[in-house]
């Protein structure tokens, strides 16, 4: 809290209000509602219009006029907007003609009342957008604007922005965590639905990662600083928000075209209809005119144009309450699609934090001294294996010296010069044939057939260690994969670990297409035949080499808290607290918005064709005209709302899953 906060006895003062600020909240607040107000007073100036019919004609439609300026205000501007700066048609602009044209032949309430109408399901589809747009600023209203940096023993008051990597933070009880980082002293329980959407708080103690944004508990944490504050993942989580929602998908670009090319046919069968019938038919021209304004209000595509968006507006908006991040609309609808889903192992079936198991001397070296060799050649990598090795041996007290002319080599391992000699570390198939002898083979085949990672390593003398090392199933892995598979869809594992290894883990988790020895561009080839074979492909990665997959799958899913950059930059969607078997719930979420989509579009195309067929077939009032238009546009835009309401509705076939794969 800002220390300015205070009186000088330590009470909290009360928050001036400035006559600025007041005027600024009054101006949001009318941002907000007034599309809704403008709709709401159109109607009470309808109602007091029709009392005064019998009273005074004048004033009537005095009141009329007043309905149509104010409900029609926001929705004219819009229309005459798309044609002066687009030279392009709207429904907008074809309501409003409607009703003028309806009040210029005396149907005065029929045109308010279009008016009012098409108002009120404006209001109603700006809210979704809006609750959308609320999510993002209550997010940003989450992110703190300051932080207690501790320096010299001297805590300093400082702006987020001013925070570098590797200043350490106070958090206080009930405060929220400035930037991401880790904690080196202090224990407390932390919020994180903010991030995880988790309601549960994580216990967090000396070694645990604190995320900005989630709200420290009872206890006071020191938190050193790992991300600058436009890098942190509550950052990153805005940033993908915000994409989602400029992001329209393919259905919504083609029903904008097509609103466009309607538009101006609607116009010319409606001027046909007003000029053709009185010249061939003997048709009064204001009978013509007034079937013409029928139809053009019956067949304006209102409906069908507010099908999709709000739909999919809800369902992005709900999805990213519960953890699910899509950065747009088309990977939503593209989820709804997919027969198969492609994992990564480590880090993403796996906890991606492996354990030295087993290390194997030779060339007349101790396993300690194999151990010191391979901590201090892999101390420069940032490679999970690289850093489980590298902690065994700091863990031992083992003295780790730094080598020189280091080199990925990517897919494979590394070498470096090391004690003037060159060596190298990585899979055993990084070896040649002469350095595999019987001895080294019947060891890796042993260690394999464990289901363990075996690393080998070699100077120009030859092999002189063998270390395996064992990652940790993810607790909520074997679910994923069983509810993913109850949904109909088939699940594969890619990853540049040993085959052996590979099916080790995948007969745990029940996975049965398999892919080992993986180099990066193997992975897209493999996502690639994936895609041949099932039309439709989720690649699910957390790491850099996972990024060229992930861009080549039909939606790439990427585990936010334990994602790279270029994961979370490449994946279509985000799993926010990583738990995988959200992935099924987002498939589902999926169908569930593309089932009702389709059921907007059918619902509005036949409202449409009926009455435009009610219209030539027998005449059907302008009233009712306006009732069943924009009633179905109502209607349509309410059935989209319903995807606010998250339904889990795996969490039951998940619950009952629990006990079947434990």
């Amino acid at each position: 809290m800002d220390p300015s906060m205070h009186t000088a006895d330590g009470c909290v003062k009360e928050r001036e209000v400035s006559p600025l600020t007041s005027m600024a909240g009054g101006k949001q607040w009318l941002i907000r509602y007034g599309e809704a107000l403008a709709a709401l007073a159109s109607g009470l100036f309808i109602a007091i219009a029709w009392s005064l019919e019998g009273v005074s004609h004048l004033w009537a439609v005095s009141f009329y006029l007043i309905a149509f300026a104010v409900g029609g205000f926001v929705k004219a501007r819009e229309g005459l907007r798309t044609l002066i700066e687009e030279r392009d048609l709207d429904v907008n602009l074809l309501m409003i003609v409607a009703a003028i044209g309806a009040a210029s032949i005396g149907y005065w309430t029929e045109g308010a009342v279009l008016i009012f109408i098409f108002s009120l399901s404006g209001a109603l589809e700006s809210y979704t957008m809006d609750r959308s747009s609320r999510d993002i600023a209550s997010l940003k209203d989450l992110k703190p604007e300051t932080a207690i940096r501790l320096e010299d023993e001297v805590e300093t008051v400082v702006a987020i922005e001013s925070l570098n990597v590797g200043d350490i933070v106070v958090v206080k009880p009930g405060e929220r965590v400035p930037a991401d980082g880790v904690v080196i002293e202090g224990s407390s329980s932390v919020n994180q639905s903010s991030i995880t959407g988790e309601s549960v708080p994580a216990d967090k103690s000396a070694g645990d990662e604190v995320f900005a944004g989630t709200l420290n508990g009872q206890g006071a944490l020191f938190v050193q600083v790992t991300q600058p504050s436009e890098s942190t993942l509550f950052s990153k989580i805005i940033r993908l928000v915000q994409e989602a929602q400029s992001e329209k998908p393919a259905s919504q670009r083609f029903m904008e075209r097509f609103e466009r090319i309607y538009a101006r046919i609607v116009i010319l069968i409606s001027l046909l209809l007003i000029a053709v019938p009185p010249f061939l038919f003997n048709l009064p021209w204001e009978t013509a005119f007034y079937k013409a304004m029928v139809f053009l209000v019956v067949a304006s595509p209102c409906a069908l144009v507010a099908s999709i968006m709000p739909a999919m507006l809800s369902a992005i908006s709900s999805s990213a309450r519960k953890g699910l991040l899509f950065k747009g609309g088309a990977h939503l609808e593209n989820l709804a699609r997919i027969k198969a889903v492609a994992f990564d192992k480590t880090g993403t079936l796996t906890l991606g934090k492996p354990v030295v198991t087993d290390i194997r001397a030779f060339q007349g070296l101790d396993e300690s001294e194999v151990l010191r060799i391979a901590a201090s050649l892999e101390s420069l990598s940032g490679h999970p294996l690289a850093k489980a090795i590298v902690q065994e041996a700091q863990s031992r007290g083992k003295e780790i010296e730094r080598p020189s002319d280091f080199q990925m080599l990517t897919g494979w391992g590394i070498q470096a010069q090391w004690n003037g000699d060159l060596w190298k570390i990585g899979k055993p198939a990084f070896l040649n044939d002469s350095s595999r002898t019987e001895e080294l083979s019947a060891v890796i085949d042993q260690l394999e057939r464990e289901g363990k990672t075996v690393t080998v390593m070699h100077n120009s003398h030859g092999v002189t260690g063998v270390i395996a090392l064992r990652d940790t199933v993810r607790p909520e892995a074997k679910q994923a994969v069983a509810m993913l598979r109850q949904a109909g869809v088939q699940v594969a594992m890619l990853t540049g670990d040993q085959a052996r290894t590979a099916q080790a883990i995948a007969q745990e988790l029940g996975i049965e297409h398999v892919y080992a020895n993986l180099l990066p561009e193997d992975k897209v080839n493999r996502v690639k035949e994936l895609k041949e074979t099932f039309g439709y492909v989720a690649m699910v990665g957390d790491g850099v080499n996972d990024a060229p997959a992930l861009a080549a799958a039909t939606v790439g899913i990427a585990m936010g808290a334990a994602g790279s950059d270029a994961a979370l930059d490449t994946a279509d969607l985000v799993l926010l607290n990583d738990d995988t078997t959200k992935i099924a719930d987002s498939i589902a979420l999926g169908k569930r918005t593309a089932a009702i989509i389709r059921q907007n579009i059918s619902f509005a195309l036949a409202v449409i064709l009926l009455l435009i067929a009610a219209n030539f077939i027998q005449g059907i009032s302008l009233p009712i005209g306006v009732v069943g238009h924009e009633g179905s546009t109502l209607l349509v835009i309410l059935n989209g709302l319903r995807l606010l309401v998250h339904r889990d509705g795996n969490r039951a076939r998940q619950a009952s899953l629990t006990s079947a794969v434990e």
